[in-house]
């Protein structure tokens, strides 16, 4: 795998309903830069509803060897024009003797 690519990493602000609830704030969310990093297509899907087609893409995001990342699985990822939400827990291989080998993300697209 060859690690070119950046993504930013947005982090939500945490932000209060008027019910008590907790709920992300993505005006006001946090965003880092990360360099070295690789974002692969990852199958896809697509269904008919009345109105129209929808077509849902996955992606992956990897580290490579020795880099964990501080990303969550409330956090969003920017990348080649396109906004994809964390979708599940990030996986963070451990290596041997300790330490993170390298992380996996699977990400979707968000409007």
């Amino acid at each position: 795998m060859l690690f070119t690519q950046s993504v930013t990493v947005v982090r939500p602000a945490a932000d209060t309903d008027e019910y008590g609830n907790h709920k992300p704030d993505w005006a006001d969310a946090a965003r880092t830069t990360v360099t070295g990093v690789n974002v692969q297509p990852q199958g896809g899907s697509s269904e008919d509803t009345d109105d129209r087609q929808v077509t849902v893409t996955g992606w992956r995001l990897y580290t490579p060897r020795g880099m964990d990342l501080d990303l969550r699985e409330s956090d969003r990822v920017e990348t080649g024009g396109m906004t994809l939400q964390v979708t599940g827990k990030v996986a963070r291989w451990p290596a041997p003797g300790g330490g993170v080998h390298h992380i996996e993300a699977d990400l979707k697209e968000v409007d």
